[in-house]
């Protein structure tokens, strides 16, 4: 019987259940929906529980309040995505619930569960049932209904496992769009993943590496999470990673957990990560060969890579620098940040004197710490957010919370939207003036994404093969062909009307520049009352971007 949950055991049960989640990345991102070669819940999730475990173990916490206090605000900095920020918002509720404790019993847990579903929802301007805020809900509810009976934590946490599986179960019946692609939520299966990890830590019980299934093998991380500029003081230098690619036909899990509390002695911020056919290890210390020595007991090494952290620091103290003295300057009135990925893109953000650019878009969410670390660089009083993708909106939202900046985001849901809002900017005009003319702005304009189809799946309504070239008119699918440009000219077909005047193609890095050329050519002959402007965006994934205006 476990009665209470200490610190240590908080920590080690955080960190299990980040390792398992690391572990089913993969098999959480193939849960997504709609088949776009970048669905990435389960990648944003991880990325955002790794940023909490490294804060976690950056100092030694004794009691559940400390413990519980880390991982939020590192899971804030990290949180990526809207599964990423969800999840950091149901941590930042557990760290509510256990304020001022140094451990956890039943009690607790139940109003813990209740207060991180309760915050996660307050996060989210439209709730939507059927999705990890569902499954939050429930396992709050059943928590809270048995709570009194038990008097063992680690049996009350059973409960969090059997309603959490049967509510993500029935999320296909909250969502038909998850009853046609015939999977359950994935934000909602990357919690549970989370939670088994802990039980399994909580009770000593083994737990199955791959999690998630019926959507293939468990699969660990290509590479690790690393945001080395979160950690501070550097008291070991040398990140340190590398794959035991072929262990020794002898080695159990056994050997692994030694090789993982040796690295612990030497280092810190270790990850071994193992399904006993290859085992990923990632360190930080003063002596790599010995972490290299001591894996190689366990068989052959591969794709070992040795990052020197004690020089970017002093190139990031270097920034740092560069920013305080920015910052000691008179302060100007405005300051824009957009996200785009694509040197194209980025540069058409850069002639319309946008202060910052933040890598992201479809393939690539920044965290809430990017954006906020974005608009202070900016050096301005108000900083208008551009987040050009639905997915990355909620954690612009939220970076006001990490900058003293007027913080002001708005709802651009693509690239070309963001665009057209920059160009209304007036910088003599007020805050409030501003984000009504951009938001007005960026609402004219239409936005077709022409991309390819990663799998077989069914979605509203239509049956989609991999491979098919799917047309995303205002992100919603429109049209599935065989061509990008003429699934192109489809979208174009939706979007153009009467009083439509400009037709602009941004082509992306697959894409040729007479290949883009041939498709404005074609545009231009069947809307001869159209401009139309063929630029070089360079995203990556994305054919075309088609805006009309």
């Amino acid at each position: 019987m476990v009665k209470k949950i200490d610190g240590s055991m908080l920590k080690e049960m955080f960190s299990s259940g980040a390792a398992l989640l690391t572990q089913n990345r993969e098999s959480v991102d193939a849960l997504n929906v709609f088949p776009v070669p970048d669905g990435d819940t389960g990648t944003n999730m991880t990325q955002t529980i790794t940023s909490a475990i490294r804060e976690m173990n950056a100092k030694r916490y004794t009691s559940v309040a400390d413990v519980a206090d880390a991982v939020a605000r590192g899971a804030l900095k990290g949180a990526r995505g809207n599964s990423g920020v969800i999840l950091s918002q149901i941590l930042r509720g557990f760290a509510r619930a256990l304020s001022g404790h140094e451990e956890i019993d039943c009690a607790l847990l139940a109003a813990m569960m209740r207060e991180g579903a309760n915050t996660a929802y307050k996060a989210v301007m439209k709730p939507k049932e059927g999705t990890i805020l569902t499954v939050a809900r429930v396992i709050a509810d059943e928590v809270e209904k048995v709570a009194g009976q038990y008097e063992d934590v680690a049996a009350l946490f059973k409960t969090i496992l059997v309603s959490g599986d049967a509510i993500l179960r029935r999320t296909p019946e909250l969502l038909p769009v998850l009853k046609q692609a015939g999977v359950v939520d994935s934000g909602g299966m990357g919690l549970m993943v989370v939670y088994r990890g802990m039980y399994a830590a909580l009770t000593g019980e083994p737990v199955e590496a791959d999690v998630v299934q019926g959507k293939g093998e468990s699969s660990l991380p290509g590479e690790f999470v690393d945001d080395h500029e979160a950690l501070g003081e550097i008291k070991f230098g040398y990140c340190t990673e590398f794959i035991v690619s072929h262990p020794r036909p002898e080695m159990r899990e056994g050997d692994v957990v030694r090789l993982r509390k040796r690295l612990e002695r030497i280092g810190d911020c270790v990850l071994v990560i193992s399904d006993l056919s290859v085992v990923k290890v990632h360190v930080h210390t003063n002596d790599p060969g010995k972490a290299i020595q001591y894996a190689l007991e366990l068989g052959e090494l591969d794709a070992i890579k040795i990052d020197n952290m004690f020089e970017e620091a002093r190139e990031r103290e270097a920034k740092k620098a560069e920013a305080e003295a920015a910052k000691q300057a008179e302060p100007k009135e405005y300051g824009i940040v957009a996200v785009a990925l694509g040197e194209g893109l980025a540069n058409i953000f850069r002639d319309l004197n946008v202060d910052q650019i933040v890598d992201g878009g479809q393939t690539m969410n920044p965290s809430i710490q990017d954006l906020a670390e974005a608009a202070d660089a900016t050096g301005a009083k108000n900083v208008i957010i551009l987040p050009n993708n639905t997915n990355i909106i909620l954690a612009a939202q939220q970076a006001s919370e990490l900058t003293e900046r007027n913080v002001v985001v708005l709802p651009t849901k693509s690239v070309p939207m963001g665009i057209s809002a920059a160009l209304a900017f007036n910088p003599d005009a007020s805050v409030e003036e501003n984000e009504r003319a951009m938001t007005e702005a960026a609402n004219s304009v239409h936005t077709a994404s022409i991309t390819y189809a990663v799998r077989d799946t069914n979605y509203d309504s239509r049956e989609i093969h991999s491979g098919d070239i799917m047309g995303m008119l205002d992100n919603k699918l429109e049209i599935l062909g065989h061509s990008a440009e003429d699934v192109a000219v489809e979208c174009a077909e939706k979007m153009v009307h009467e009083d439509s005047s400009l037709i602009t193609v941004y082509y992306g890095s697959d894409v040729s520049e007479e290949r883009a050329r041939e498709l404005g050519d074609a545009l231009e002959e069947k809307y001869p009352d159209c401009d139309v402007e063929v630029q070089n965006g360079g995203q990556p994934l994305y054919y075309y971007l088609v805006a009309v205006e």
